[in-house]
């Protein structure tokens, strides 16, 4: 298995049934997102877009989504964002330690001075 950098998008009315290795499918009739699993394992990874799951920003030439894939129910236990169609690696859940409880303000700083894209 080899972990993928980046992700070609393409936009579809209904989702193939074979995914392609290495493509974002975006389905704006069915509001969903869908891809073979970054990490090389296979596994199909569906974002649902809407305001309680995920958003997906389209500029013209690349495919950003928000928040970040987090498969924790999947063996891999894979963790990214896809920004400008690029695969931006986080730690896995099984590697991931539990945060320290900041104060809500910290926390927050924290994040915006995280964030990949600013």
């Amino acid at each position: 298995m080899s972990r993928r950098t980046a992700l070609d998008h393409e936009f579809v009315h209904h989702i193939p049934e074979h995914l392609a290795d290495g493509v974002l499918y975006v389905s704006v009739a069915f509001a969903t997102a869908l891809h073979s699993c970054c990490c090389g394992c296979g596994r199909e990874v569906v974002t649902p877009l809407n305001p309680n799951d995920w958003s997906m920003t389209f500029d013209g030439e690349s495919i950003s989504l928000c928040p970040s894939v987090g498969n924790r129910s999947f063996e891999c236990q894979s963790h990214y964002y896809v920004r400008r169609n690029k695969v931006i690696w986080l730690p896995s859940f099984a590697e991931a330690k539990p945060a320290r409880r900041l104060p809500l303000w910290r926390r927050v700083a924290q994040w915006r001075l995280s964030i990949p894209w600013r």
